[in-house]
């Protein structure tokens, strides 16, 4: 199986999962890094990086992400899916993948406060954000996570993949 069809696979389940759960788990996040790092192995980089590429994507990606993290303004798990995709997509993609995925998250944003505040579509806000996370004590345990921000990472390198790549 060629690996940009695994990356998509990845990026798929990532999107999926991220949208009903709010979250991006260790696992998924784990699987996508050794997949990236098996094909830097084998050769078989769909984007022909090199490892210092990769490994550079890999900590840039976390690295700056990590500051939202620290803010509380983003979670963990779209800081650790940000730095496996950079050891797919390497450096040099990270900051166009970046402003397309904070272009969707802004117009889901948008929407949802939109929405909130005038309750037109009351589903639809009630899908964007999210699912409940309140115990059953009524209190809620943590802030909660209304853009799937690992989502939104995972469909701009989707589109970057089919239109951003050819030159």
């Amino acid at each position: 199986m060629k690996a940009d069809i695994v990356l998509l696979l990845w990026l798929l389940f990532v999107t999926v999962y991220d949208f009903r759960e709010r979250r991006a788990p260790n696992w998924l996040v784990l699987a996508g890094a050794a997949t990236a790092l098996a094909a830097l192995v084998f050769g078989m980089q769909p984007f022909e990086i090199d490892w210092t590429s990769a490994l550079l994507g890999a900590g840039v990606g976390f690295g700056f992400l990590l500051l939202f993290y620290a803010f509380g303004l983003m979670g963990a798990g779209d800081v650790k899916f940000a730095g496996a995709l950079g050891l797919w997509v390497g450096l040099s993609a990270l900051a166009l993948i970046w402003i397309g995925a904070s272009l969707m998250a802004s117009a889901h944003s948008l929407l949802w406060l939109a929405l909130k505040r005038w309750p037109f579509f009351p589903r639809l806000a009630l899908l964007l954000a999210g699912p409940s996370r309140t115990p059953e004590s009524g209190t809620p345990t943590h802030r909660p996570r209304i853009i799937p921000y690992a989502a939104y990472l995972a469909l701009a390198t989707a589109a970057w993949m089919v239109w951003g790549r050819q030159s």
